[in-house]
């Protein structure tokens, strides 16, 4: 008699048990069902915390060039500095969006790792009608987290593009002002 014969629990049944054959026999399936949660977790993390210091930074920054603003003698100095100003305040929302984004796809991988827990306790104690809801769940809460990370990570390259527009606009003054200086002590 053929599975499709058997009705849908014996279905899923089998199918419960073919999994299990091949989580047990394949070493890397059971690594990645316990080891993968973890890594996201911890990556999401160390992003948190490095988006955070950047976060602070971007802060430090905006003082320090709102004093130079402040102290710019001329037009041109101050449409310079205020320039910066705009981009580095562009840089804070960006970061604190990435933090935002991060801190979701973080709490998606800790609810995610508790659902799969959840799951398989429900699982070992024979509540079958549960095991397709927690499956769904659990890929559910995950997918949400990945997009979250990818989200947040573009945010940071948008904000790493703005810090670097704003380095190489700086290098350049300072050349300018080197090569005018060089020129005047010449002459």
């Amino acid at each position: 008699m053929s599975c499709l014969h058997q009705g849908p629990g014996r279905t899923f049944h089998l199918f419960q048990q073919a999994l299990i054959t091949e989580i047990t026999g394949n070493p890397f399936a059971l690594l990645s069902l316990i080891a993968a949660p973890a890594v996201l977790t911890n990556a999401a993390s160390l992003l948190a915390l490095s988006t955070s210091n950047r976060f602070l930074r971007a802060g430090e920054r905006l003082r320090a060039v709102i004093a130079k603003v402040e102290k710019a003698e001329t037009k041109d100095d101050k449409k310079f500095w205020l320039r910066h100003m705009d981009r580095i305040e562009k840089q804070a929302s960006l970061l604190l969006g990435a933090l935002r984004a991060i801190y979701v796809s973080l709490g998606s991988f800790v609810l995610t790792s508790l659902v799969s827990i959840f799951g398989a306790a429900l699982a070992s104690q024979q509540f079958h009608p549960w095991d397709n809801f927690m499956m769904a769940l659990a890929l559910s809460i995950g997918f949400v987290g990945a997009i979250a990370i990818v989200q947040g990570c573009l945010s940071l390259f948008r904000a790493t593009r703005l810090s670097l527009i704003n380095i190489h606009e700086e290098a350049d003054l300072i050349r300018q002002r080197e090569t005018a200086c060089f020129t005047d002590n010449v002459d």
